[in-house]
């Protein structure tokens, strides 16, 4: 899998005058890697997401996945949000299937698939029950699951846990990375929260705001084995304090 996004721009006409969102966006994602973009309220985040999508057009530049440009929404492509879009009478089970009854996929095939990814979030015990008895965690874990099913060469997750409690978002941010490594799936994660991006991603891309643009890519050079305790190091402190800085339009040292 190869996502390479190249001179990104898009512009939204408004009755006030047209809102350029994002500017000159250049970045890639390679098969297998995590990789967030991070930037807070008004860079474009959002938007970025929406356009490799499929859901939003560009004013000009490109996106492309295995050499195949991006004009629409497909199946090469799956969309986590963060407000979970579950269908609320349906039971978790129907809710994963869903996207495979829409790809044409028989009744039995699809009831098999949907189990196996329902085990892969931990939720089988939970097949037969309704969104409503979930926690918010484990409404997301079912929206992760639903997206795995269809099996999109690239996961795009709009800042997923954005609306969790801080303890339930630590949770999935472990269970997030668990899952990554056992699946090998290709993830492409926008995030306000840096602590969130550097203790996810493999690599980092800051963007400014106003318009929306690419600061810098940032290798993150953590193990991939990561648990909570590495937020006390001091490399992963680093890290955080250089993408805050640039955030806050500071020259970060950088220094490794």
């Amino acid at each position: 899998m190869h996502l390479e996004i190249n001179h990104l721009t898009k512009q939204f006409a408004t009755r006030q005058g047209p809102i350029l969102a994002l500017r000159d966006i250049n970045l890639h994602v390679e098969t297998g890697e995590f990789v967030c973009a991070v930037g807070a309220s008004g860079s474009g985040k959002s938007t970025l997401l929406r356009l490799v999508a499929g859901l939003e057009t560009p004013t000009s530049g490109e996106i492309i996945v295995d050499g195949q440009r991006v004009t629409g929404p497909g199946g090469d492509r799956g969309m986590v949000f963060q407000r979970y879009t579950l269908y609320p009478w349906m039971t978790v089970q129907k809710n994963v299937e869903f996207g495979l009854k829409l790809q044409g996929m028989g009744r039995r095939e699809r009831r098999e698939q949907a189990s196996y990814y329902l085990d892969v979030v931990g939720l089988t015990q939970f097949a037969q029950a309704l969104p409503k008895a979930l926690s918010g965690g484990m409404k997301q874990r079912v929206a992760i699951a639903r997206t795995l099913a269809t099996q999109p060469k690239i996961m795009l997750m709009d800042e997923p846990f954005g609306a969790l409690d801080v303890q339930t978002k630590e949770t999935m941010q472990q269970f997030m990375l668990d899952l990554w490594q056992r699946t090998g799936v290709s993830i492409l994660m926008i995030t306000h929260d840096v602590d969130e991006a550097v203790f996810l991603a493999q690599r980092v891309y800051v963007l400014t705001a106003h318009p929306g643009t690419v600061q810098r890519e940032m290798q993150v050079e953590l193990p991939r084995d990561r648990d909570y305790t590495i937020r006390r190091d001091r490399a992963f402190q680093d890290y955080r304090d250089d993408i805050m800085d640039l955030l806050r339009g500071k020259a970060p040292a950088l220094a490794r």
